[in-house]
């Protein structure tokens, strides 16, 4: 540890990333136990069914209580910091390591560029880039597809309208990459689908061979 990592510690010490006690890792052995109860990474296939592009799609977590609180602390409370945590839960969980290593590479959803400049980071992006350095063999591309329309946050909508509002909001940028291709979504998320589905449909029309889609949690 070098001099400005001791003086870092020494005013602005670690804390666990669950209850906030000052902590040497990023989640205590307390709050280990208590995620190990709820994580329960659900993995369910979806080939042949009509209108569904995506071939499978593995959550983590359900989409309440304390990962809820955190999900939302992370993406609407300027709590960037809580990347670490997700990092640290799918590298720690050797299920969801398997599926990540059976695609060629893993996409993070992009945001638009005026909602990333307005949260200051792509949630997504951060966990994954924390996820590669702990390990480097996963290839994470952020040059495949980008968010062309700025569109109304789909959290405000219903099912229909999410699907509608979600229409053509995404393109691909870089076809070669993509063609006969098993590439990997990865969101917070999800909820009706709908924001997977269309980046689905719009790499399966580009010759993606395969796609899965990984979420932290599942409302």
């Amino acid at each position: 540890m070098n001099l400005i990592d001791i003086a870092l510690n020494l005013f602005f010490p670690q804390t666990c990333c669950i209850c906030e006690k000052i902590c040497n890792e990023v989640i205590c052995c307390r709050c280990k136990k208590k995620l190990e109860k709820i994580i329960f990474p659900h993995r369910k296939c979806f080939l042949e069914i009509s209108g569904i592009y995506y071939d499978e799609h593995m959550h983590i977590f359900k989409y309440d209580g304390i990962i809820k609180q955190k999900i939302r602390q992370y993406k609407f409370k300027d709590k960037a910091y809580l990347y670490r945590l997700f990092g640290e839960i799918i590298y720690s969980n050797s299920k969801v390591m398997k599926y990540i290593r059976c695609y060629d590479y893993i996409i993070p959803i992009p945001l638009h560029k005026y909602r990333y400049r307005e949260r200051g980071y792509n949630q997504a992006y951060l966990i994954l880039k924390d996820l590669q350095k702990k390990d480097n063999t996963i290839k994470v591309k952020i040059n495949i597809l980008q968010k062309q329309k700025n569109i109304k946050p789909q959290s405000t909508l219903n099912k229909v309208d999410r699907k509608d509002n979600i229409r053509n909001a995404y393109s691909v940028i870089n076809s070669i990459e993509v063609k006969n291709k098993k590439i990997l979504l990865f969101d917070d998320v999800f909820t009706t689908g709908s924001t997977t589905n269309e980046c689905s449909r719009i790499l399966k029309e580009n010759g993606a061979k395969k796609i899965g889609v990984l979420t932290i949690a599942k409302d």
